[in-house]
């Protein structure tokens, strides 16, 4: 028995057309899955698709707007419908704006919040009830070092990644009893598009990151397809509720 084998699982990764998300698709469909790519680009989507069926994998693209509430829920039972199950969902839809929190108006307050986390709970509120149909699934929320640092250039940002978990555990814990296993990874400083804008917007960013992180580089987003399989597969069955640092040993460096 492979423990790592998701052939004939389908999956879903919001965010999935690029960065830490297209590596965790990359990673999953490696594995078997047939990956439903979703976010708002279509251009970077195709792209994203073309480069996993080019090594053998199967993939989609499904368009959705995660603050929008029937955007998500159509994207969940329309990929459940159409692909008869749904196994695997991975919350990675996110954004940042980066100002003090007496900079922050409450727009922008609400923008990152709505899209970071409240959409990581329609998402999976309305996955539930398909999982629970297929006998278990696998949710996978992504955090952030900011799931368990603060920073002062993001609050908004800490405050959803903070808040992930903690929705993560809940969920854990509440549908345990479904064998739905519910857990986060938390990223490091990984070389992502916004990571790049970090690097741009806030000077010497770079420097203290390698100075932190003793592997002693950025993150790249091939470096999580081994936790995405992991979790989305029966080698976790008994792993639930748990917040993983996939950061290089940034969050134990003293």
């Amino acid at each position: 028995m492979n423990l790592f084998d998701l052939s004939g699982r389908v999956a879903i990764v919001t965010g999935g057309n690029g960065g830490i998300g297209l590596g965790m698709a990359e990673g999953l469909a490696a594995a078997g899955a047939a990956v439903v790519l979703a976010g708002r680009n279509a251009t970077k989507g195709s792209v994203a698709v073309k480069q996993i069926k080019d090594v053998g994998g199967k993939a989609e693209f499904e368009n959705v707007d995660v603050i929008d509430e029937k955007s998500c829920r159509a994207l969940i039972d329309g990929v459940a419908q159409k692909h008869g199950k749904l196994n695997i969902l991975v919350n990675n839809a996110g954004i940042n704006i980066r100002k003090a929190p007496d900079q922050l108006n409450a727009a922008e307050w609400r923008s990152v919040i709505d899209t970071n986390l409240t959409s990581a709970f329609i998402c999976s509120h309305a996955a539930h009830p398909h999982m629970k149909k297929a006998g278990g699934g696998k949710i996978i929320n992504i955090g952030s070092m900011m799931s368990i640092f603060a920073a002062g250039f993001a609050p908004a940002y800490a405050a959803s990644k903070g808040g992930i978990v903690q929705f993560g555990r809940a969920c854990a814990t509440a549908w345990a009893k479904d064998n739905i296993q519910v857990n986060a990874v938390l990223p490091g400083w990984i070389d992502t598009d916004l990571t790049k804008n970090a690097r741009r917007e806030v000077s010497g960013l770079h420097e203290r990151v390698l100075s932190r992180t003793p592997a002693g580089r950025w993150g790249d987003p091939s470096d999580f397809a081994g936790i995405a399989v992991f979790l989305a597969s029966a080698a976790s069955d008994f792993v639930t509720g748990t917040a993983i640092p996939v950061d290089g040993g940034f969050s134990v460096q003293g």
